[in-house]
């Protein structure tokens, strides 16, 4: 089955945790022995009824606080489609840990209270989803119940949120009236808003088109690992194993490997079921050539009239994940698909508010959830497609190489 990753993200108490709570419950994805252990808390907090956040915030400390602060991944089945759910923070000082839950979305759930409307958190959210090219964006405006299931009260939600999204890069943009409290329009259509025409929210996840979302156009196979097995029976073997990041790639196909630029043909396409007739993102495969080139890891196979950007010197939008501020000039591991390198930051040219979208170009530095667009020169030549184009090509992290602590995610733009 086809799987579908999404992130849910918005203002503290819009009912993020409950809602996927809500989800689990209703489409009977929840063990037994958990349900009971959600049930005990609830009882022993003194709360009415089964508090059903308390599925996803699974620290201690969130449960004490109620709020979430990690990013909680679940996992459950339609007979449809397999999903993974990142609940990401709604608070601002976990600005980062929004950005990795959504890295690697197919879609994101933004959460608007029906009562307070469009706040600053849910802009803020709704651009890191934009900034991180997450392809679809469901606006779900919840609590519906607390405000009598008004429609008036939905249809100016809406039109807010749509006018702000027109400054932003959102390709698919819906909204879905809910109450996660008490299930309406989430695995169900609700008789309590006869006037909503759209899916329920569980079937709007099902039924998202993703398939062409991924870059089918651009063959790249960052080599991972190279396969010489021991075995004398298969002494002329030699496999090259990693993650196709893009395009299909086919038996009989022309490659050129990078930083060589020596070509060759593809003999076969194999996985661990046996071979196969093509292979596509985000497939593991090891590719057979027909010629025996020096390929190593980091370096990456993609079609002669289609190669990626070769460069020392990238343009990045980049999130500051950690306590240490950056350090203009300072010298960093850089880990780019399979390859490794140094990095030096040799520019900061701003500093982007994502509340307000104002760039601070006198910035000198970067604090712990801060982004900015840097300049980065590194050691060895990547090899690199623009973000907006390819996410897994276009992507990177920065390494503190003392603490071995990433300090940084960074989406690369189009070079200059």
């Amino acid at each position: 089955m086809e799987l579908l990753r999404f992130a849910t993200a918005g203002s503290v108490d819009d009912g993020k945790s409950t809602l996927i709570g809500r989800l689990l419950y209703d489409s009977k994805a929840i063990f037994e022995d958990q349900l009971e252990a959600v049930e005990r808390t609830s009882r022993q907090r003194g709360e009415v009824g089964t508090n059903l956040a308390l599925l996803t915030d699974g620290l201690r400390a969130e449960r004490e606080q109620g709020i979430t602060i990690d990013v909680a991944y679940r996992y459950f089945a339609t007979p449809r489609r397999k999903f993974v759910i990142a609940d990401t923070p709604g608070h601002v000082q976990y600005t980062r840990n929004m950005v990795t839950g959504a890295s690697t979305a197919d879609l994101a759930l933004v959460l608007v209270d029906a009562r307070n409307g469009i706040v600053e958190q849910s802009r803020r959210h709704a651009f890191l989803a934009s900034l991180l090219r997450v392809p679809h964006l469901v606006v779900c405006i919840n609590k519906m119940d607390l405000v009598g299931y008004d429609q008036d009260v939905f249809e100016a939600i809406k039109n807010e949120f749509r006018a702000f999204a027109m400054k932003l890069d959102v390709t698919d943009l819906s909204f879905v009236p809910i109450s996660a409290l008490h299930g309406d329009n989430v695995v169900h259509r609700s008789a309590n808003t006869p006037w909503y025409e759209g899916s329920s929210l569980l079937h709007h996840l099902e039924e998202v088109h993703i398939a062409s979302d991924r870059n089918l156009i651009d063959a790249r196979f960052p080599v991972q690992y190279v396969i010489r097995p021991r075995d004398d029976s298969l002494h002329d073997y030699r496999g090259y194993a990693g993650q196709v990041a893009g395009g299909v790639l086919k038996p009989g196909d022309e490659v050129v490997a990078l930083p060589s630029g020596f070509t060759s043909t593809i003999e076969s396409v194999e996985t661990a079921d046996g071979p196969v007739a093509e292979a596509f993102s985000p497939m593991s495969v090891t590719v057979r050539l027909k010629d025996d080139l020096d390929v190593s890891r980091g370096d990456m196979l993609c079609r002669p009239s289609n190669r990626p950007n070769v460069g020392q010197d990238v343009e990045a939008m980049i999130c500051w994940l950690t306590d240490t501020p950056l350090r203009i000039r300072g010298r960093y591991a850089i880990k780019h698909t399979t390859r490794e390198a140094r990095a030096l930051v040799s520019d900061l040219q701003y500093r982007l508010d994502v509340n307000t979208l104002h760039r601070d170009e006198s910035a000198d530095t970067l604090a712990l959830n801060e982004i900015g667009r840097v300049t980065l020169r590194t050691t060895a030549p990547l090899f690199y497609d623009e973000y907006r184009r390819n996410r897994a090509t276009g992507s990177f992290i920065l390494v503190d190489e003392a603490t071995n602590a990433t300090v940084a995610g960074g989406m690369i733009l189009a070079p200059s």
